[in-house]
């Protein structure tokens, strides 16, 4: 008999991403990227404009199929199960995604029917997902007149509704304020502690993932770059160059030698369709 360590065996890895890579005609947009975030962490994704983060998430949603690879989430494969997946997961994009001519009320249960929440439990849910982001006090009020930070909250919701074991947020507080933001956060915070989720978030406010994130990975040119908590990349930046890293020096350490470069290529038309985007929030 194989004597055994007592020790219970390992929780699977939320997510899994085995040699993931994916083209766009000539374009490399992620190139061979391993990556394990596990259960019940938070994980941030970092990296300047056009480093392959936007596609990785929209590989993990399933709204892009896996080209080359193997994507698991908590071992449902990515290929098969993609509606499975949908069901264990939920989702803010950098896009607003609430109907302003609908209220509050109405949004979360047009979620709620869209992932299937059974019609028995569907009013509990909805209740439940709009009391937890604070806002069951005006859930009749059009969606219309929210604030920018009621509006993220709503999103939040949502996402919320089924109850998801992996909460994907790509830049979740853009164009809010840092009241807002930190309003948005601490609920995410609450609704993990209660259900135990996974978080995996896209943010370019580095003190946001140095105060929210676990582990950080940096993906640069679509290429993985460094993967660590946010305390031990800056400890590791330290010892080769100061005494006092940030993680913003830690993403400059990796990207800054195109962070210039990345900007001019986002072009009048981008940084205005940013500014239109953080006024719809405001």
């Amino acid at each position: 008999m194989t004597p055994t360590s007592g020790r219970a065996p390992a929780a699977p890895p939320a997510i899994a991403c085995r040699h993931l890579t994916h083209r766009y005609g000539d374009f490399t947009a992620v190139d061979d990227l391993n990556l394990e975030v596990r259960a019940g962490e938070t994980m941030g994704l970092l990296g300047p404009n056009g480093a392959g983060k936007t596609t990785v998430v929209r590989v993990l949603t399933t709204l892009t199929p896996v080209q080359q690879g193997d994507v698991s989430i908590f071992e449902l494969d990515a290929r098969r199960d993609t509606m499975d997946i949908r069901h264990n997961l939920g989702y803010v994009p950098q896009q607003l995604s609430i109907e302003s001519a609908l209220t509050g009320r109405q949004n979360v249960d047009l979620f709620a029917r869209l992932y299937d929440v059974p019609r028995r439990e569907r009013r509990g849910r909805v209740d439940e997902a709009l009391s937890a982001m604070q806002l069951i006090d005006v859930a009749e009020n059009l969606a219309g007149t929210y604030s920018g930070g009621m509006v993220r909250r709503l999103e939040l919701a949502q996402a919320l509704v089924n109850r998801p074991s992996l909460l994907i947020l790509d830049e979740p507080t853009v164009g809010l304020d840092p009241i807002a933001r930190d309003g948005v956060w601490s609920q995410v915070a609450d609704m993990q502690e209660e259900y135990g989720m996974t978080v995996l978030l896209t943010t370019h406010y580095m003190e946001e993932a140095d105060a929210l994130c676990d582990r950080v990975a940096l993906m640069h040119h679509g290429v993985l770059q460094a993967v660590g908590s946010p305390t031990d990349l800056k400890a590791g930046l330290s010892a080769e160059t100061s005494p006092a890293a940030t993680l913003e020096d830690v993403f400059r350490h990796y990207a800054g030698s195109d962070l210039t470069e990345d900007a001019a290529r986002r072009g009048l038309n981008e940084i205005r369709s940013s500014r239109r985007a953080a006024r719809r929030v405001s």
